[in-house]
């Protein structure tokens, strides 16, 4: 079965509400405009894996193309429609990319493709298409992949190069991380999701194949930039949950009226992409006292989902990632291979079935992260006596400075605990003395407190051992992030 099936397997011909977004789109009507594309694609010639880039904004069109694409048997690439011509330009050409669904508005990115003879279908072309029910199509892949292999699609993160990386992603590997988020979420077809993340990033990728598994419903929202309208919706639709990454909750926790707003209908809401403060995470659980709140950990390699910590763990295990996701594994290693002990530090390793095929085009890097079975992350971490697993930092954000290694982490985390700041970053600088200074960027509300460079200095002094107090604090009206909301530490430098 392919993913497309799998994810509608129970829904197809519901006339139930799927969609949200400036209308209500039934699972019916989904599920038939997916069959038509994917029937276009197979008028086309293309063959198994041949590689589709889609290219659009949070909306029917993505959803649509980008389930009609995986069902085709081709390969979807959805990339982030704000990237540099010169990054598009390279994922076309690395990928021989053989046609691209793009949003009309995104056209002028694609100038220089169009005679190239690369097939391109906007909104305007797949309006043209005619309805098509499950019975009317003759589907080659239901024969012909081999969903433990096959390609469904490949995610472009940016790496430790200076090349964009596509993570390979098998049907398998979406079906397997689908259901096991759901399995430990307890989505139900009574569950709306508020989204607010970008379907071409893992973490919203997820939102759109547990929920559409589970028979759910999604509300897309795009303003972000607007907090209000983001509360405004969740009341509106009466959604049973909100996913985000940190900046997400520090802006709603700093810049909005939501610990005003009675919103009864809220369930559970997630948060991964990065470390929430713990400050945050007491204040989110104080101001959400009748929802369940799942601190989570992913990569794109692993599909999105490697960990959870469970809701009712998170005053006792406070600032842990919790412990695998049903069918996932994880350990924290030395650089022997071996587990470490109780608080030594060690990478987190991971196996499942969720883990990457590997890099498109990149059995090097692949050979770096995927080793004796297991994808090495990157994050360094400890393990308490009861298994909950507590990230330090990523190894390459560690700052030396004067003989100390240190996890910049500890030191934001202090610098949240200050009520006025929203949000903060710190990176290492080049010190003649020192080798490393810490440098904080902070990002303050709009409250009378004076807070200054002298004040969060002194602040941490009195929290921290001296060789862990920042050198330099630098305010910033906000902090660079990419489309998805994290931060670039990279521009900070």
């Amino acid at each position: 079965m392919n993913f497309t099936d799998y994810v509608f397997e129970f829904s197809s011909r519901l006339s139930k509400t799927a969609i949200i977004h400036k209308t209500n789109i039934s699972y019916k009507k989904l599920h038939s405009k997916i069959l038509s594309i994917s029937a276009l694609i197979e008028k086309s010639k293309f063959r198994n894996e041949d590689r589709i880039l889609l290219i659009a904004e949070n909306s029917p069109l993505f959803i649509e193309s980008y389930f009609g694409i995986i069902k085709s048997g081709c390969t979807c690439v959805p990339i982030n429609p704000t990237l540099s011509d010169k990054d598009i330009e390279y994922i076309i050409n690395s990928c021989e990319v053989k046609a691209i669904f793009i949003q009309k508005c995104f056209l002028n990115k694609l100038s220089e493709f169009i005679d190239k003879g690369i097939k391109i279908f906007t909104e305007e072309t797949l309006n043209d298409l005619l309805p098509m029910e499950e019975n009317t199509l003759i589907i080659k892949t239901e024969t012909t992949i081999d969903p433990n292999e096959q390609v469904a699609v490949i995610l472009f993160t940016s790496g430790s190069t200076a090349k964009p990386k596509g993570v390979m992603l098998t049907h398998y590997n979406l079906r397997y991380n689908t259901a096991s988020i759901i399995e430990y979420l307890k989505l139900r077809s009574n569950d709306r999701i508020e989204v607010v993340l970008p379907f071409y990033y893992c973490y919203g990728t997820s939102l759109l194949h547990t929920h559409l598994r589970a028979g759910g419903s999604l509300v897309i929202n795009n303003k972000f930039m607007f907090p209000e309208s983001v509360l405004d919706d969740i009341i509106e639709y009466k959604c049973t949950g909100f996913a985000g990454v940190p900046s997400n909750y520090q802006i709603l926790l700093r810049k909005s009226s939501i610990k005003n707003r009675s919103m009864p209908s809220l369930r559970y809401v997630t948060q991964a992409g990065g470390k929430l403060p713990n400050s945050f995470i007491k204040e989110l659980k104080q101001v959400l006292s009748n929802s369940e709140i799942y601190i989570m950990y992913g990569q794109t390699e692993a599909t999105s989902r490697l960990s959870y910590l469970p809701p009712n763990m998170i005053e006792e295990k406070l600032g842990s990632i919790g412990k695998g996701i049903p069918g996932t594994k994880l350990k924290v290693l030395d650089k022997q291979g071996y587990e470490v002990k109780v608080d030594e530090i060690g990478e987190i390793a991971a196996s499942g079935g969720n883990i990457m095929k590997g890099y498109f085009n990149g059995k090097e890097e692949t050979g770096k992260v995927i080793r004796n079975g297991y994808l090495y992350t990157g994050d360094l971490a400890t393990i308490d006596s009861d298994g909950y697993i507590y990230i330090v930092s990523r190894e390459k954000q560690i700052i030396k400075s004067g003989g100390n290694r240190i996890s910049p982490k500890e030191v934001e985390e202090i610098i949240t605990q200050i009520k006025s700041v929203i949000e903060v970053a710190i990176i290492g600088t080049q010190d003649d003395i020192l080798g490393e200074a810490m440098k904080a960027f902070v990002v303050l509300d709009n409250s009378d407190i004076e807070i200054d460079e002298k004040y969060v200095i002194n602040y941490c002094k009195g929290k921290l051992p001296s060789y862990k107090v920042p050198k330099y604090v630098m305010f910033l009206d906000a902090l660079p992030k990419n489309s998805s909301g994290k931060v670039m530490r990279g521009e900070l430098k």
